[in-house]
Order: structure tokens, then sequence, then C-alpha cells
């Protein structure tokens, strides 16, 4: 999470289905291990989502498609209806790049 507006800058919200954790579902059944995962990020969108209430416009990004995963998660709920969400894909990058992105976004230079 960055907040352009806070003095602390930035802060994780981390997942909590790791590779241990999908290593020993896989263990049990690969259906065990879907389930797990998403009942894992399903509690992980709750997170990430109670955080984006408190905004007006966010930006979803990164290289993977969670920021479309949770974006479709967000959707569902009207809660987030007057929120609005960008979604840009993005590269890997360091803490500064991320920063810089996000600023660019905003047209904060």
């Amino acid at each position: 999470m960055i907040d352009l507006n806070s003095k602390k800058n930035s802060y994780s919200i981390v997942s909590k289905f790791t590779f241990d954790t999908k290593e020993e579902a896989l263990t049990r059944s690969e259906n065990l291990m879907h389930n797990k995962r998403q009942q894992m990020n399903e509690a992980y969108y709750k997170e990430i989502s109670d955080e984006i209430l408190k905004y007006k416009h966010v930006l979803l990004f990164g290289p993977t498609n969670a920021k479309t995963e949770l974006h479709n998660y967000l959707n569902t709920d009207l809660h987030f209806k007057d929120i609005k969400i960008d979604i840009e894909a993005a590269d890997k990058m360091s803490d500064n790049q991320q920063d810089a992105f996000v600023r660019k976004h905003f047209g904060i230079e």
C-alpha cells in the first residue's frame, strides 16, 4: 500500500498463502490446495479492501493477475461503487520505483 498523503508513505499487507502452505495442502490433495488458496486469497483481498475503503481513488498495479482478481473481488461489493479504481500492468519494481510509478499515475511529480 502506497499512500502519497501519509508521512509513512508505504506499508505491506502480505498474503498468508505461502509456498509452505501450498506444499502442505498439495500433500493431501490438489482439490484441498485449491480450496485453501481460494480461502486465503479471499481473506487477503478482504484485508486489502478494508484499507481501500479509506480512499476515493486507488491504483492496482503489478506483474501478476492478482490486481485483476482483486478488482473483480471489489466489483462484487457495493461499498466500492464510489471509489475510482485504476488497474495497470507493471514489471517488478523497487520501493522507490513503485513510489515514482504511483506519483506519475496521479500526476504528482
